[in-house]
């Protein structure tokens, strides 16, 4: 189901914990995109899009947009000091090379090993994959931001993926606006629980099994 601003933001706050000072970042459409507004700005976190920019800024005011300066997601954008444009090529070899330090992007299913379902539902209209697959792959920690469950109220952390793959065990780490949840090589570790759900909630509506973490955080 589609989620509130309020909660899209409380995920979009959580997510931004895991942000150090001087790291470069990328941040896939939708929630991710709110990440930003949660890191101080003194941090010089390098924001990165696969469209040819390193050091997005926050959003611009209205009237005083850019028509040259857009992130990947076409939405207008703002620059840093010490921002750089460069072609396509030189923004996917800054990930193939490793370069960026975590990579937020959203999905539509993850499944107990961490493998990404992220970027088609089978009969839905679709521009491609887009740099979803390579940031799941070669970002240093991947980050997925999502609603815990789909419109139609079913788990999207899953047993198995049911929609077509965009890369296997690649999530490190899940948020959502229930539950904070680390994907260990013993599967999947329950860490937080957001209020005000319940543990007990979070657990019947995910769709895989969690192990519980001996210091759970019930998160206010």
């Amino acid at each position: 189901m589609g989620l509130e601003m309020d909660q899209r933001n409380m995920v979009a706050w959580r997510a931004a914990k895991e942000v150090a000072p001087g790291m470069a970042v990328n941040l896939g459409i939708g929630i991710p995109e709110l990440v930003a507004d949660f890191i101080p700005h003194e941090w010089q976190v390098m924001f990165h899009s696969v469209n040819g920019i390193l050091g997005v800024g926050p959003t611009p005011l209205k009237g005083e947009e850019d028509q040259h300066i857009s992130n990947a997601g076409g939405a207008p954008v703002t620059v840093v000091p010490g921002a750089s444009y460069f072609d396509s090529t030189i923004a996917y070899g800054m990930i193939r090379r490793r370069k960026l330090d975590a990579a937020f992007i959203g999905a539509l299913q993850v499944n107990r090993r961490g493998d990404l379902a992220n970027w088609i539902v089978p009969g839905s209209r679709v521009h491609g994959i887009g740099g979803g697959a390579e940031l799941a792959y070669y970002a240093k920690k991947v980050i997925v931001l999502m609603s815990h469950v789909n419109q139609a109220g079913e788990p999207k952390i899953r047993r198995e993926c049911t929609l077509p793959l965009t890369a296997k065990g690649c999530v490190d780490l899940i948020i959502t606006e229930r539950a904070v949840i680390e994907v260990t090589q013993r599967g999947l570790l329950l860490t937080e629980v957001m209020y005000p759900f319940t543990l007990e909630n979070v657990i019947t509506n995910t769709g895989a099994p969690l192990m519980i973490s001996e210091n759970l955080q019930m998160v206010e």
